[in-house]
Parts: C-alpha cells; structure tokens; sequence
C-alpha cells in the first residue's frame, strides 16, 4: 500500500483492543502515519504517553518511517468571558507538550461553536470567531506553528462556518470527508477548492453512523476522491479514521480496490 498514493496514508491508535504503544507496533509497516488519540479525564485515565512510551514511539517512527498526527482531546474554546484557562486549553496545552518530541505533522481540532451553528453573521457569532482566533493563536504559539495546527470541520454544521477563521488565520484544514457525506455534501467538490489548504484528510464509512468501514461506501464515490487526491498530488496525511481492526483492514481492502480500478 505503501507505494500507491503520493500522500501518506494512516490511521488511528485505536485499531487493535489495546494501549497506544501495541497499536503502533501493529500498524508500523501497514501504515506511514498514525493519528494518535489522547485523553486525559480529571481525577481519572489518562493515555498520555510518559518519556518511556514517547521514546519508543520515536524509535519505531524513524525504524518505519511513520510519522504522527495529534487529535486534541476536547473541542477548543474560551471560557464564557474570554479567559485563556478554559479546560479544553489547558489539556490541549498539556497533549501538545507531551507530544512535541515526536514531531506531529500535524495537531487536528474541533473548535466548540455548537450553539452558533445558525447564528452565522450575528454579533454572538462575531465574538466567538474572535475568541476563536484568540485561542488559535495560542495553540500556535505552543505548536510552533499556526499552519501546523488543522481544523476539522464537523457534522451538521454549515460548511461555511469556518470560513472567517481561515481568512484571518494561517492555520490549516483537517478535510473530514466522512463528515461532508454524512452531511450529504459533495465531497469533491469541497476537495477541489480547498485542497491546497489542506494538511490531513479524514476517511471513513457511513453506516448508520460515521467512522465505519469504507466498505459501506461505493467504490464508486470513493474513487472520485482519490482521483482528486493522486491528480492534485496531495502530499498530506490521509487517515482512515476508524476503530477496530475489521473496519481498518477492510478499509484497506477497499483502497487497494478503488486504486486498482483507477490504473
């Protein structure tokens, strides 16, 4: 699979039923880049990698050539007044350090505007793209770059939301493209236009709900995007977002597929 795409194909750590580590000892050799899913629960688990598992994941990075994707743990946000030490900033600052050794490609985000998604061009909407800018340029600052960090678009809001942030901001795009079908929205198009802002796309099934096997997904409708993907030469990360071995395996299965059928 290696050899079939100009862009670097992943997914995430949560393939196999256990911890990171073992995940990416799975999927090293299968994959060239693993999106690494963080939480940390107050008073509770937390999967945030000490110095042993952070040298171990170097290690197989430069043994494998994979590189690493970051998913923040919560949606970000300011607090109600604007202030910085909200909590989705504090853990977000918190995984961005514990990580900065490995080198993310990139740091994928939600930003948190679900009480603004129809409400687009009012004073409220105005006040949180500030705030939103505000919290992204700090985010950068603890990133090292504002382009580093990639802003996912979520299901059921207007595509256009986010449209202010990019026009004032240097930071990237995390394309969901499960989410744009899911959504019912053509996802081709969407890739055409946005493409050369785009650092990391999102891969997935819809069957019932989303993040399943794109194997629930016409072969069809997924080599209309990796056409676009292969003639663009997208060079980004690709991941499958998935959960469990079966839907990544037959995911794969399907790639190989569609890649088949384009040549």
């Amino acid at each position: 699979m290696k050899k079939l795409f100009p862009f670097r194909l992943g997914t995430t750590s949560y393939i196999v039923p256990d911890d990171i580590l073992p995940n990416v000892r799975w999927l090293a050799g299968k994959v060239q880049d693993v999106e690494l899913v963080l939480f940390e629960v107050d008073d509770g688990a937390s999967n945030l990698p000490d110095q042993s598992v952070l040298s171990e994941l170097t290690r197989l990075a430069q043994q494998h050539g994979l590189s690493y994707t970051v998913h923040l743990p919560l949606d970000i946000r300011l607090g109600d007044n604007g202030e910085t030490g909200h909590v989705s900033m504090l853990k977000a600052r918190r995984v961005i350090e514990c990580t900065r050794d490995l080198n993310p490609f990139a740091y994928v985000l939600h930003l948190d505007g679900s009480q603004l998604k129809n409400s687009v061009g009012t004073p409220q909407y105005d006040c949180w793209v500030n705030q939103s800018l505000q919290a992204l340029s700090l985010l950068a600052e603890w990133a090292g770059s504002a382009e580093r960090l990639a802003v996912e678009n979520l299901e059921h809001y207007p595509f256009s939301f986010w449209d202010p942030i990019f026009e004032r901001s240097a930071v990237s795009r995390c394309l969901d493209v499960g989410h744009l079908w899911l959504d019912g929205i053509d996802a081709v198009s969407i890739l055409k236009e946005h493409l050369p802002r785009t650092r990391v796309v999102h891969l997935h099934g819809i069957d019932g709900r989303d993040h399943k096997s794109l194997a629930a997904v016409p072969l069809e409708k997924i080599g209309h995007v990796l056409d676009i993907l292969c003639d663009k030469e997208f060079c980004g990360v690709v991941t499958l977002e998935v959960f469990n071995q079966a839907d990544f395996e037959s995911s794969m299965d399907v790639l190989k597929k569609a890649r088949e059928r384009q040549a």
